[in-house]
């Protein structure tokens, strides 16, 4: 049976946007959700990191230059926001909870605690603990500050998501579930055909 991504009457497509920090697992569900949904994926982390290959520079050292030159984060934002305008996406991203607040249609925040989340990426990247222990937290405080000071964004406000989910104690399984249940029901409230999902 081929494969049908949800439509409202309009003929518009949804756009689902999840966020979390590194090591959250936001890109495995929204890969997921992108699959069973029917929709295409994007994720902003591969434009930065292409960035940063291109430039011949860490992501750590990516990040501090993004501090003095918004221009880097702007392009990566007005990509995201372009796609978006085009609908039918799950779009993983760390901003786009906040800079598509008035286009998404589902807006998901998966956070695990800091401990955890290094931990997972340690594993995942076959590296010291120690090594991504100091690279993510230098990452998360440009972040921060970044967002703050270029579009006055509280990166640990919650505000703006329609589903929170901490999986610091849950599986990859469970914290799927809840999320991919939520997502039907929400498209299903705002008037999309979804079909059956296995």
């Amino acid at each position: 049976m081929p494969c049908r991504a949800p439509k409202r009457s309009d003929n518009r497509r949804p756009v689902i946007v999840v966020s979390g920090p590194p090591g959250s697992g936001k890109s495995t569900y929204a890969r997921r959700l992108a699959s069973d949904f029917c929709l295409d994926y994007l994720t902003t982390g591969d434009i930065f990191r292409s960035m940063a290959r291109e430039m011949g520079i860490s992501l750590e050292e990516l990040s501090k230059l993004a501090e003095r030159d918004p221009s880097i984060d702007l392009a990566i934002d007005k990509e995201t926001v372009e796609r978006a305008k085009k609908g039918g996406v799950v779009i993983d991203s760390h901003l786009a909870g906040w800079v598509l607040s008035t286009t998404a249609d589902v807006r998901i925040l998966v956070n695990a605690s800091f401990p955890v989340r290094v931990e997972r990426i340690a594993s995942r990247e076959g590296r010291p603990l120690d090594e991504v222990l100091v690279e993510t937290g230098v990452r998360e405080f440009s972040q921060w500050m970044r967002f703050k000071a270029y579009y006055g964004y509280d990166t640990q406000a919650t505000s703006a998501f329609d589903l929170v989910i901490d999986n610091t104690m849950l599986g990859v399984e469970e914290t799927y579930r809840v999320i991919k249940g939520y997502v039907e029901y929400k498209l299903r409230a705002l008037g999309y055909e979804v079909g059956r999902l296995v």
